[in-house]
């Protein structure tokens, strides 16, 4: 028996289908976000440009809302990064999540060595109930430091973040809003308890949904988690093979979109942290070898833009309130021409619609950085 062979843009179409970024949604930002498994959001408003590409007729104020009525939460799940998932979610992946910080907890440059010499599951049960109510770091060191005399309160602010389960609870994350970092016990935030026993296959399993094919290695450097070729293993009848042009073995959902490597592929604007660009250990389905070396260099940027599917460029934003103009400044990594340069001027100049509603929109296009 012969096994399919999907080539890289039949992997790009692939992502880009379930990502939804062939085609916006008529969907609502909470199903966009539970589909997607969550979204990543250290930068606290990542998430709302990364659903405007999504969506139709998207709405930031309902995810705002969300926040606010704790339907969603932002909380330190995959990768040991902050993400905006459903309620559910938090309390579903958060345990599974659990051994990735245990580790980082343990090995951590600064604060390691102090933590192996105290028991670090009893000294955080006895935090735990400072953390009943949001607090600023600030607040929590404060609180640490009376709590355990002699023990250093950055230590120990670490350590209950990798071994509580801590929401980051509004107004930081908020569309219009400004709010330093608080965190809270998301099991007091939300009323109820972490999932006891979440199934780490079934995670799995909407985790192709949204990001495969994939192999085992793309799951573990989207979940950070090992163990991973096990776990597919266990599915193996829920699923199907291929292989990728190099050999490797792929696997995925049975009846899944994976569209023909032509399929159009439209222009899309992204936030700098989007999983769509970090949940593959290989991603070259999506950013091309010859542009790695120079979307370093712009990497600071509010973020990527797509290109036939893959990452063309950068940009970045400025709103000058008084004059009632928003800017959006493209940086190209490859040159544009004709139609996708037209394209790519009316995709920035609709974002920056979205961002600054009302205001006059302007569109710079930089010439592009030359490869490095």
């Amino acid at each position: 028996m012969t096994t399919d062979v999907l080539d890289n843009r039949s992997l790009n179409r692939a992502l880009l289908a379930r990502q939804w970024l062939l085609a916006r949604r008529p969907a609502t930002a909470g199903a966009a976000v539970e589909h997607l498994v969550g979204m990543q959001a250290q930068n606290p408003l990542d998430p709302y440009p990364a659903l405007w590409s999504r969506l139709d007729g998207f709405d930031p104020g309902e995810v705002g809302r969300a926040l606010e009525d704790r339907t969603m939460v932002r909380i330190l799940v995959m990768r040991g990064t902050i993400h905006l998932v459903t309620a559910d979610d938090a309390l579903r992946l958060r345990p599974l999540t659990q051994a990735a910080l245990d580790k980082e907890l343990l090995t951590h440059s600064e604060h390691g060595a102090f933590l192996r010499t105290i028991d670090t599951a009893a000294t955080a049960a006895e935090a735990r109930p400072l953390l009943a109510e949001p607090r600023s770091g600030t607040q929590l060191k404060a609180l640490l430091a009376e709590r355990f005399p002699g023990r250093p309160p950055g230590a120990l602010a670490f350590l209950c973040r990798n071994l509580l389960p801590l929401a980051q609870p509004p107004p930081r994350g908020v569309w219009g809003r400004k709010g330093q970092v608080t965190q809270v016990d998301v099991e007091r935030w939300l009323g109820r308890p972490l999932e006891a026993a979440p199934s780490v296959e079934d995670v799995v399993l909407r985790y192709l949904a949204a990001f495969g094919p994939a192999t085992a290695a793309d799951v573990s450097a989207w979940s950070g988690l090992p163990g991973m070729r096990a776990v597919l293993d266990r599915l193996g009848s829920r699923l199907r093979t291929f292989a990728d042009e190099r050999g490797r073995a792929l696997v995925d959902l049975p009846d899944a979109p994976r569209p023909g490597p032509d399929t159009p592929a439209p222009v899309r604007f992204l936030p700098e942290y989007d999983n769509v660009l970090l949940s593959h250990a290989d991603r070259a389905r999506v950013v091309p070898p010859e542009r790695r070396g120079a979307l370093g260099h712009v990497m600071g940027h509010r973020g990527s833009f797509l290109l036939d599917g893959f990452v063309a460029g950068a940009w970045s934003a400025t709103t000058d309130a008084r004059a009632g103009r928003t800017t959006v400044e493209v940086l190209p990594l490859v040159p544009l021409a004709g139609d996708d340069e037209e394209a790519v001027g009316a995709e920035a100049a609709a974002l920056a619609g979205f961002l600054a509603p009302g205001f006059r929109a302007d569109v710079v296009v930089r010439d592009p950085l030359p490869p490095t």
